[in-house]
């Protein structure tokens, strides 16, 4: 299956400059609903864990909402929208801490809706492969970044941050997490161009 622009979409068509003018400002405050809905996902979202930390670490349910405003809306909003939720919800909800927990998460967050959205606007053929390759990549790159931030920011408070504290903290705790997005993610990507609601579409 892969993934193709679609010739009908509306912002491609009118016979004049004010007409593609306007179709491209009617694209961009799509785009910012949308990233203020991946924003509003993100933020209420982890209630589902019951506000358990444990839980949330195990899922990762704010990852989802921004890894998906990363490939939907581009690299830049998965990077405004990655960095905001987090500390957004923390003084909304206390949780998470917004030092180191909260901030630590801004930067994986913002790596993760970036490079998805970064790498995946690279390829020609946008299909279940290059979905997969932008989608790991992302977490890669995320979890990396956020084990920097954290070491330079327990470095400051002159606390140890170990390379099992690393290990455990980006991938062991995380693999039901981990494994929930590599399944949901093409999965609801697949179910919203069949509705017919993204631009870009699978085609066998």
């Amino acid at each position: 299956m892969t993934f193709q622009k679609r010739s009908d979409a509306p912002y491609f068509f009118g016979e004049n400059g004010g007409e593609r003018k306007m179709n491209r400002n009617q694209k961009n405050i799509r785009t910012m609903v949308l990233a203020a809905m991946f924003l509003a996902i993100g933020i209420v979202l982890p209630t589902i864990t019951g506000g358990i930390p444990q839980i949330g670490n195990l899922l990762l349910p704010m990852h989802i909402p921004v890894l998906f405003c990363g490939l939907i809306c581009g690299w830049q909003y998965g990077l405004i929208v990655g960095f905001i939720t987090p500390l957004l919800r923390g003084a909304i909800f206390v949780y998470p801490i917004f030092y180191p927990n909260g901030l630590g998460m801004a930067f994986e967050l913002a790596t993760y809706g970036s490079v998805i959205g970064f790498l995946y606007a690279r390829f020609h053929k946008k299909n279940v492969a290059s979905l997969y390759i932008s989608l790991i990549s992302a977490m890669i790159v995320g979890r990396v970044v956020w084990g920097v931030v954290r070491v330079i920011m327990l470095g400051v408070a002159g606390t140890a941050f170990s390379w099992q504290m690393f290990i455990a903290g980006a991938f062991l705790n995380a693999i039901p997490g981990i494994i929930l997005q590599l399944v949901l993610i093409p999965a609801v990507m697949t179910a919203l161009q069949k509705a017919g609601v993204l631009h870009n579409q699978y085609r066998g």
